[in-house]
């Protein structure tokens, strides 16, 4: 009885070790961009992501959880936040948080004007990115890591005396991509930009959201900013994660439907979730090829909260 009950536990140790195998493990580093500050994505669903620092975020890495779960992928994914740092403090601060686990893919950023003292230099933001690579590639040789490109912050354009006073909606994001072409250059682990910011400029030029909070937001668009114009509004980190959920699968988020369960969740109208969906596409269609194409229900099916 006792052999009989020794082998089953051994069975059970080794099923369990297929299971873990099997999980992708994804690291999110990053600051209130990720975490989503301004917004209740920040408390979405804590339970479902695994945050280092304990502090109970859900946030971006939450939502993007949640759409591989709705795709049928497999990822444990955890997080990694300090607000207010660029990428420069996770690597004098926090390499023994990060060096918990051999990780799969990453996902990371730097402060939102790359640059906090000098707006637009991207040379802290490059040296920090290879240094982190460098260590990331240590833990597992065959790590992607990913660099998220962030958004033209409102409060930086249209008010005056700021770094991008005057420049078009889209100027900013463009400038700060080109800062996470040149750090993306540094290591071959890093195998892409996730183009949030030019995912927020598609979702204006589209006609989708409302260019500048200052003068009120226009009705039928949403706003992608908060109230500060400078985080993202529910609107704005969900297509965040909708970005970084079709540059690491390569699946179109179009695929995730109208009745996609968080955009549910956070009160959104189906009509808001597909355009943000289609603003996530265009910009990635740009960039990569996309597989899946758009789930359209029958209209007698109504969303759900996600199980």
């Amino acid at each position: 009885m006792n052999l009989v009950i020794s082998r089953m536990f051994s069975l059970v140790l080794v099923l369990s070790s297929f299971v873990t195998a099997a999980e992708t493990r994804v690291l999110f580093i990053g600051n209130s961009f990720t975490y989503g500050y301004g917004s209740s994505v920040k408390h979405y669903r804590t339970d479902s992501v695994t945050d280092l620092n304990n502090e109970k975020i859900g946030g971006v890495p939450a939502l993007f959880k949640s759409f591989t779960k709705q795709a049928g992928f497999d990822y444990d994914v955890y997080v990694e936040t300090r607000g207010g740092s660029d990428l420069s403090f996770h690597v004098q601060n926090k390499l023994q948080v990060i060096n918990k686990k051999p990780w799969d893919k990453v996902v990371m950023h730097g402060f939102s004007t790359l640059d906090r003292k000098i707006p637009g230099d991207p040379t802290r933001f490059v040296e920090s990115t290879k240094k982190m690579s460098t260590f990331l590639e240590k833990l597992n040789p065959k790590v992607e890591v990913f660099l998220t490109s962030t958004w033209s912050r409102a409060d930086l354009i249209y008010q005056a005396e700021r770094p991008w006073s005057g420049a078009s909606v889209g100027k900013m994001a463009l400038d700060i991509r080109a800062g996470y072409d040149k750090a993306a250059a540094t290591s071959a682990v890093i195998k892409g930009v996730n183009a949030v910011g030019e995912a927020w400029t598609k979702a204006i030029t589209l006609g989708i959201a409302d260019a500048n909070p200052y003068d009120g937001v226009e009705f039928g668009k949403v706003n992608l900013w908060t109230w500060d114009n400078y985080h993202g509004s529910n609107y704005g980190y969900y297509l965040h994660a909708l970005v970084v959920f079709g540059n690491l699968t390569g699946v179109d988020p179009r695929s995730l439907g109208s009745n996609e369960c968080s955009g549910y969740e956070l009160g959104m109208s189906k009509r808001e979730i597909s355009m943000l969906q289609q603003a996530a596409f265009e910009q990635l269609s740009a960039e990569r090829q996309m597989s899946g194409s758009p789930l359209i229900s029958p209209n007698s099916v109504w969303p759900k909260s996600c199980v």
